[in-house]
């Protein structure tokens, strides 16, 4: 699903005139950028979020703020922006006055009906400004709020916008990395004749996991991504288990595949490659490297039909699948003689796999290619 960034203009962007000018930057003198704002709105923009401009700019349009005086340094300001790669998907803007009581200025959340449709993953994403209407805009969303300030006095200690508020701050730099820290998860909804899957997956462990996909040997399985991926993961799979194992095992696969990819994002940062583990009698090897460039290459060998509810057949599958949805090159191979201690080292090796490759540093913006693209 996509993710929004909303951010306020004045006071948050540019720097707010005071009741002396009525708040209103409605000259080119006025205009005037808060330190770090653009910078910051520039690393913003390379991730993989809709940038959305979200203003109050009360009675533009009216005498009292004709929309000449609005445009000249918005324009002005957009133009800057720009220059330096920065580029607003939509802009919201509502020109009542508070007493108007209108159910499109913020926090009412009349302007924001193109993200209100389910298309967009509110709670993965932010409202940025400098305003408790802000974080209150940001609650009645269902997304995160960042308050531009030293702290979170201005919410007046009401309960609901302090647990929406999930960071307070006048450094901009401060923001971008915040955001771009906790960039790493990702919900998908796949519905087809033969199953319907639902997924929320967080590559940095943050939030609850419950899996269920039908089979408790791949339940057990993907068990170990949580305990040794470090992810949380959310996944409930209701599948034509009546017809065979096949679909919702592929299925599974793919949709966790998708998760994964979307979930790197950018990938700038990761480490980018794999891992080796042994278990009891059993070892597995599993190089990963998320090249962009799928491919499995498998050396495994069971020699029961099934373990527990799985067919063994379908493990070699799964990872085929999963290999080609995440754009990974997969190489496994594993030996032992207990075929449940085999699967089970297999899809261990891969969960540490996984856990080195996309570790990031969020102080890193290097892209681990020599080719510049993964």
């Amino acid at each position: 699903m996509k993710k929004a960034i909303f951010v306020d203009r004045d006071g948050t962007i540019i720097l707010e005139p005071g009741p002396e000018r009525n708040y209103q930057v409605d000259s080119l003198e006025l205009l005037e950028f808060v330190p770090g704002a653009i910078s910051a709105l520039k690393l913003l923009r390379a991730m993989d979020y809709s940038l959305v401009l979200a203003s109050n700019q009360d009675g533009l349009g009216t005498p009292s703020f004709p929309m000449d005086s609005f445009l000249v340094p918005h324009t002005k300001m957009l133009r800057t922006l720009e220059g330096e790669g920065v580029t607003f998907d939509d802009q919201l803007i509502d020109s009542s006055f508070e007493e108007d009581c209108s159910v499109n200025r913020k926090p009412g959340t009349g302007m924001f009906g193109a993200y209100l449709n389910g298309s967009y993953d509110l709670s993965s994403s932010y409202v940025i400004g400098d305003r408790a209407t802000d974080i209150a805009l940001a609650r009645n969303l269902g997304a995160k709020g960042i308050l531009l300030r030293e702290d979170k006095s201005v919410l007046g200690g009401d309960p609901s916008l302090e647990s929406s508020c999930v960071l307070a701050t006048t450094d901009w730099e401060r923001i971008a990395e915040f955001i771009r820290a906790s960039d790493r998860s990702c919900s998908i909804r796949r519905t087809t004749r033969e199953t319907d899957i639902s997924l929320h997956l967080d590559l940095d462990g943050k939030g609850p996991s419950d899996i269920s996909t039908g089979l408790k040997f791949l339940d057990h399985m993907l068990d170990q991504l949580v305990h040794h991926g470090g992810v949380s993961l959310s996944l409930s799979c209701r599948g034509d288990l009546e017809v065979d194992e096949h679909h919702s095992i592929e299925d599974v696969a793919i949709a966790l595949g998708e998760a994964i990819a979307t979930a790197l994002g950018d990938k700038v940062g990761i480490e980018r490659y794999g891992f080796a583990l042994p278990m009891d009698e059993s070892r597995a090897v599993v190089l990963l490297d998320f090249s962009g460039r799928p491919e499995l290459v498998w050396d495994v060998q069971f020699t029961r039909e099934y373990v527990g509810d799985v067919p063994t057949e379908m493990f070699k599958h799964f990872f085929k699948s999963l290999s080609y949805a995440m754009k990974c090159n997969l190489y496994v191979s594993a030996r032992g003689e207990n075929n449940h201690h085999l699967a089970e080292s297999i899809f261990k090796a891969f969960a540490r796999a996984l856990r080195q490759a996309v570790r990031r540093n969020v102080f890193s913006y290097d892209l681990p290619s020599s080719k510049g693209l993964l």
